[in-house]
């Protein structure tokens, strides 16, 4: 598969390749990372030098939903319910708190997702694990990689989630949307990756995710240098 049939040049910026396509480039990229001995966790602590993981974190796992939409892939959202305790009204990838119960993170990822917006687990293909990510709030979320093909069928668990929508993926590898935001916490100004959107605000760990998942698609023969 040659590189400009994915990332085409000129002033057409969108990405023109199927869910088949973007599991061969993923795939492609976590070889490379193991060649390359990349393994290093990452996380808030990397936009914000002096800012060190927390030393005992809660083990979580998120699924980030790939859709194999008709004219490119998109990534599947939630809004959560303005009624939760905790990230109340945040955007987040479906997800949360490992259990004892669950196998593995992906078990985790799987069962948080089918509880929240009522995805069947046998309809995702998993495909793969991005980079830990550790949270200021002491998260060591597992973002879970997994291919979905339509038609979707999904039930919403409204206590949970307010809303589901979708991004394409053209949007997330473009690194004109990894904007970089700042803020007052705990009286020392810490910096974090927001996606502009016209309805949602993405930003923090789910942000950080999806500019991780970003820099390894990218990562691939020199797509990095093809504007995005």
């Amino acid at each position: 598969m040659e590189q400009g049939d994915i990332f085409p040049t000129g002033n057409d910026r969108r990405l023109l390749f199927s869910l088949e396509e973007f599991r061969s480039i993923f795939l492609t990229a976590l070889r490379q990372n193991v060649d390359q001995n990349r393994h290093d966790d990452l996380g808030d602590h990397n936009l914000n030098p002096g800012m060190f993981p927390p030393e005992f974190t809660k083990s979580a796992a998120v699924l980030v939903p790939v859709i194999g939409r008709e004219q490119e892939p998109t990534i599947l959202l939630t809004k959560r319910s303005d009624d939760l305790n905790h990230h109340a009204g945040q955007v987040s990838f479906p997800g949360g708190r490992h259990e004892e119960s669950d196998l593995n993170m992906i078990d985790t990822a799987l069962r948080e997702t089918e509880e929240e917006i009522g995805l069947d687990r046998d309809a995702v293909e998993v495909i793969g694990e991005l980079p830990t990510y550790e949270t200021r709030t002491g998260f060591s979320v597992k973002p879970i990689v997994g291919l979905i093909k339509p038609p979707i069928e999904l039930n919403i668990d409204s206590k949970e989630v307010a809303d589901v929508f979708e991004i394409p993926i053209s949007f997330v590898l473009d690194r004109k949307n990894h904007e970089r935001h700042s803020r007052e916490w705990q009286n020392t100004m810490r910096s974090f990756y927001v996606f502009p959107h016209s309805k949602y605000y993405i930003w923090g760990a789910t942000a950080g995710m999806l500019v991780n998942l970003a820099e390894l698609i990218l990562s691939v023969d020199g797509t990095s240098n093809n504007g995005y």
